[in-house]
């Protein structure tokens, strides 16, 4: 049997209720699982639908069984009764009900908690991005989370690109790397290294603006502003985040200077992005490029 709460967790515990229960908007939230529940039909759930069903969507019994809650409980919540269910309650109904992961913000909102924060730094990479990845073996093309850690790159990117997934500790993340590892700049002409060091620093300002300053991004800011006076300067000059897709210049010990543009597919779920390089057609770059794909990756 667990520890009991000392009395300023029960307190604490106790004003978290009643912030929700004061917040929360019952005919709203009440409305809002109606209606999700009215649109799934039993076959994406996986259930018989019967020859006597006249319900749209599921009944609350099939909901209540999906999400491992009581009927009597999951009926209150839709008849504007009961207690204020907790963010364990909120995410089982959120995985019966299958909802995205904005629906399940809106089911949270609803019930009056605050929203959870979300930066993803595993190393898995869902089923359907590396599908995608192994279609293109052919160009270079990577995997990243929001931080900057580099988790999987085709044979082209490593050999554009180097090896990025092969460092531990905070020198996974690129913006990390570009302040403390001179050779993190071997690549990039040198003319562009202020611009380049302004688009990282802009990138992990937003993320902190988005995350926290408690959050990892928030960290490792510190820590780059104690250790690198060039970011400390970028930092405190306030940039911001640069028009998608522009122009990426890298100066490859073999091939030479190659202009790229690097489109991105983000999957939300994870914070991670796929981000392909390509070069226009008809340019040195191209050309540069398919040589590229002929010397291989050293």
């Amino acid at each position: 049997m667990g520890a009991l709460p000392d009395e300023s967790e029960a307190q604490d515990e106790s004003e978290a209720q009643d912030e929700s229960e004061a917040t929360m908007d019952r005919q709203q939230l009440a409305d809002f699982l109606r209606t999700r529940r009215e649109a799934l039909q039993p076959e994406d759930v996986g259930l018989p639908r019967g020859p006597r069903r006249r319900t749209s969507g599921l009944r609350r019994e099939e909901v209540a069984a999906l999400s491992g809650v009581s009927a009597d409980y999951y009926s209150r919540i839709e008849q504007q009764r009961g207690p204020v269910p907790s963010e364990q309650v909120l995410a089982a109904i959120a995985h019966g009900l299958r909802l995205s992961l904005q629906e399940r913000d809106r089911l949270v909102e609803l019930a009056g908690h605050p929203l959870p924060r979300r930066v993803g730094r595993g190393d898995h990479v869902n089923v359907g991005m590396m599908r995608i990845l192994d279609g293109l073996a052919d160009v270079p093309a990577q995997v990243e989370n929001v931080l900057g850690e580099t988790l999987r790159q085709t044979r082209l990117a490593v050999a554009l690109l180097g090896d990025e997934t092969s460092y531990t500790g905070p020198d996974r993340v690129r913006a990390y790397r570009w302040f403390t590892d001179p050779h993190a700049r071997d690549r990039v002409p040198e003319e562009d290294h202020e611009h380049h060091g302004r688009t990282l620093t802009a990138r992990l300002a937003a993320l902190q603006a988005q995350t926290g300053p408690r959050s990892q991004a928030g960290e490792l800011a510190t820590r780059l502003r104690g250790r690198s006076t060039e970011f400390a300067r970028m930092w405190d000059e306030h940039p911001v985040v640069g028009p998608y897709c522009e122009p990426k210049r890298l100066n490859h010990p073999e091939v030479g200077l190659v202009e790229l543009h690097g489109q991105t597919l983000l999957d939300p779920d994870q914070n991670q992005a796929l981000t392909v390089f390509t070069a226009v057609p008809g340019t040195e770059s191209y050309d540069r490029l398919q040589l590229l794909s002929v010397v291989g990756a050293h």
